[in-house]
C-alpha cells in the first residue's frame, strides 16, 4: 500500500462543528478525519501533518515557502503529497508550488472544499477521496483536484464561489477525470531523469496593475520603481493597453524597463493567449521590451514572476526562464 503525506493548511474542509454549532479546535481535525472517513485507510497508509491553520486569504510567500520545503524533505519517504487548502488562493498557492517543486517524479496535489466537511450537502468527502487516490497514481507535478476533475496546478484558476464546480482550467484539458475510473490525460507531465530542485523564496517585489478605460496614468507615477523589480499588466484581450491621447500607458512602461523594472503582460481574458504582434499597442509593448506571458493564468504569471525574482537571475536569464514553459505552465 502506497504512502501518502497529508499536509494541513486550513480552509472550508477543515472547518467542523459540533453539535451546538461550536468549531472544533484544530488539532483535532485529525481524530475526526479518521471516525468520519475510515475508508481512506482502503486507499493509502496516510500520514497527517499540521503545516499551519490559515484562511487562504492571508496565505503568502512564507507559507509557499514552509510548504515547498516541507515537501522536499520528506519527498523521498512518501509516494505522494496531499495539501489540504482553501480555495480562494489555492491556483496562487498550486502555481507556486510548481515552480518551487522542480523537476518532481511524484504527485502534488491540492484539494479543498466550497462547504465544511461537517455539513451533511459538502463536497469534502469526495474531493479528498478523489485527492487521496490520484495522489497513489504516477503523476509527476502538482495539481489540483476538484470536483471530479485533476487540474495542472499552473493552469487552474478559480471561477465560482457557490458551485462545487469551482476551478477551470482555461487553456489546458484535465489532467484526470474521475467517474466509475479514473481516466489520465496523454497531456501529463513525462518523467525525466534531471535532478529534483527546491526553490522555495518568492520575491515580493511586483506590482500588479488591471488596465480599464479611462485609467489615468498620473496615478501610476506613486509607484515606488526603485522598490519595485516586476511590473504586470493585466491588460484588454491579446495584450492592449491605452496607447494615444491622455490615457497613453506606454510612457510609464518604457519608464519601468528605463528603471531595470520587468514589465509583462497578461490578459483580463481567461482563455487563449497573449499576443504582442496582432495589434498597435501591443507592438508597440514588445518594442519597448515588454514581455508576454502567452497562455499563462494570472496566479501563474504572478507567482513564476515572484519566483524568478527571487533566485537572482541576470536580466537576461530572467527573460528567457519567464519566456519558457518550466512547468508547463505555458506551450
Amino acid at each position: 500500500m502506497k504512502k501518502i503525506l497529508l499536509l494541513q493548511t486550513g480552509g472550508t474542509i477543515a472547518m467542523h462543528f459540533d453539535e451546538n454549532g461550536n468549531e472544533l479546535d484544530p488539532d483535532k481535525w485529525t481524530d475526526v478525519l479518521y471516525k468520519e472517513m475510515p475508508e481512506l485507510s482502503k486507499i493509502a497508509e496516510i500520514k497527517i501533518q499540521n503545516v499551519f491553520f490559515e484562511d487562504s486569504s492571508d496565505i503568502n510567500k512564507y507559507h509557499w515557502n514552509k510548504l515547498s520545503e516541507q515537501i522536499d524533505k520528506q519527498f523521498d519517504e512518501f509516494d505522494g503529497f496531499v495539501i489540504l487548502h482553501g480555495t480562494d488562493t489555492m491556483a496562487y498557492t498550486a502555481s507556486a508550488l510548481s515552480f518551487a517543486l522542480q523537476n518532481i517524479s511524484k504527485p502534488v496535489i491540492l484539494t479543498g472544499s466550497q462547504v465544511p466537511m461537517s455539513n451533511i450537502r459538502s463536497d469534502a468527502r469526495r474531493n479528498l477521496i478523489n485527492a487521496i487516490e490520484l495522489a497513489t497514481y504516477d503523476i509527476h507535478e502538482v495539481a489540483i483536484c476538484f470536483n471530479d476533475h485533476l487540474y495542472r496546478g499552473n493552469r487552474s484558476t478559480k471561477m465560482s464561489i457557490g458551485d462545487f464546480d469551482a476551478f477551470a482550467s482555461p487553456n489546458y484539458p484535465p489532467l484526470a477525470e474521475v467517474g466509475i475510473h479514473i481516466e489520465l490525460s496523454a497531456d501529463l507531465l513525462e518523467s525525466h531523469s534531471l535532478e529534483r530542485k527546491c526553490y522555495s523564496d518568492f520575491d515580493d517585489a511586483v506590482q500588479v496593475i488591471k488596465i480599464y478605460p479611462n485609467l489615468n496614468p498620473a496615478f501610476l507615477e506613486f509607484f515606488d520603481l526603485d522598490q519595485t523589480k516586476a511590473v504586470i499588466l493585466e491588460a484588454f484581450g491579446s495584450g492592449n493597453i491605452p496607447s494615444k491621447g491622455e490615457y497613453n500607458l506606454l510612457p510609464f512602461v518604457e519608464k519601468c524597463i528605463h528603471q531595470n523594472c520587468h514589465v509583462m503582460i497578461t490578459s483580463q481574458a481567461a482563455y487563449d493567449s497573449v499576443d504582442l504582434t496582432h495589434y498597435a499597442s501591443g507592438k508597440a509593448l514588445k518594442k519597448l521590451g515588454a514581455l508576454s506571458a502567452g497562455e499563462m493564468t494570472m496566479e501563474a504569471t504572478l507567482t513564476k514572476t515572484m519566483n524568478l525574482l527571487a533566485r537572482n537571475l541576470s536580466d537576461s536569464e530572467f527573460i528567457d526562464t519567464f519566456q519558457q514553459s518550466i512547468a508547463g505552465e505555458r506551450s
